[in-house]
């Protein structure tokens, strides 16, 4: 599979891209940063550098967005450490960003390779909003897409109603949700299955190859956040689940519906709707998408447990 990533790394991101990167048959053409869990250009750095871990030095990493399209910028280093990985990210990478910016890779790998390439985004969709401006073909070029973001039927975890990458970009998230793709939504309806518990961190910690140490390492933070929220030593594998999910849909069950997204509500902003009581999309005419719903919740975090317990490219 030819999969370009567009991401914000970000704890889970990186537990995503060792995912991929424990998969036979996964061909990483490019990386896109885009703000979000940290600053554009702090992902980059952190993409290099977890590119580098697994191999994967001479993937080119390309700078988006650094701001959302219609409102002031977020980040969340309180979620992920100041530095984006834990406050464990170490040393700087040997790699550097392209001069080439994520929108304009995007739309050159899709031209590219017109019909094969599948795109991940596992943070807020700025850098795929503004390529569909530049490139209304894009839902043509991409074989697929499959979105990290929404919660259609499930509470949000930015606010009461709105989930975080939506929320980050609601303008960005409408368009793209609305142009046409053949477009997986994995949200906090599927998310909510994918918790690693504290037997699941016993076994991550017990195994001493680099990949897991760098994962065990990173997750310290994220579940010292996740557990005074929740009362339990335990995190959500948010965009690993998306990952796996990329690779072998049957991992979760589906409902299509057209989603569309809030951007004038007070305190709705950023929620994703769809009409669940089963009528025809009466607010405006738009495809269908998918949403994950039910997820085979144990075969993906043991899936997750061998791909982070891998030695090599490709061997989970």
């Amino acid at each position: 599979m030819r999969i370009v990533l567009d991401t914000d790394p970000g704890i889970d991101d990186a537990l995503a891209i060792l995912y991929l990167a424990a998969q036979p048959d996964v061909e990483l053409v490019g990386v896109g940063t885009v703000h979000g869990n940290v600053p554009a250009d702090t992902a980059a750095e952190n993409a290099l550098r977890v590119l580098e871990l697994v191999g994967w030095g001479d993937v080119p990493v390309a700078i988006g967005a650094r701001m959302p399209m219609a409102q002031p910028l977020r980040t969340y280093e309180y979620v992920h450490g100041d530095d984006g990985l834990g406050n464990v990210a170490g040393p700087k990478p040997q790699g550097k960003p392209t001069a080439e910016s994520a929108v304009e890779q995007l739309v050159r790998l899709a031209r590219q390779y017109p019909g094969e390439l599948v795109l991940l985004a596992l943070g807020p969709l700025t850098n795929v909003a503004v390529a569909l401006l530049v490139e209304p073909e894009l839902p043509k070029l991409l074989r697929k897409v499959v979105v990290m973001g929404g919660a259609v039927w499930a509470p949000g975890n930015a606010t009461a109603h709105a989930e975080a990458n939506i929320y980050n970009d609601p303008e960005a998230a409408d368009l793209v949700l609305g142009a046409g793709f053949d477009l997986t939504l994995v949200g906090l309806e599927a998310t909510a299955h994918a918790i690693a518990n504290a037997t699941w961190l016993d076994e991550l910690a017990g195994h001493d190859s680099p990949r897991a140490r760098f994962a065990s390492g990173v997750l310290g933070h994220y579940v010292g956040f996740y557990q005074p929220l929740v009362g339990v030593r335990q995190c959500t594998l948010y965009d690993p689940l998306a990952a796996a999910i990329l690779l072998d849909p049957e991992l979760a069950g589906y409902r299509e519906l057209p989603v569309h997204v809030e951007l004038r509500g007070t305190h709705t902003r950023g929620t994703t709707i769809a009409d669940l009581r089963g009528y025809q999309d009466t607010v405006a005419e738009r495809p269908a998408v998918k949403i994950a719903a039910e997820l085979d919740e144990a075969e993906f975090l043991d899936r997750m447990l061998r791909a982070l317990r891998a030695e090599t490219a490709g061997a989970p």
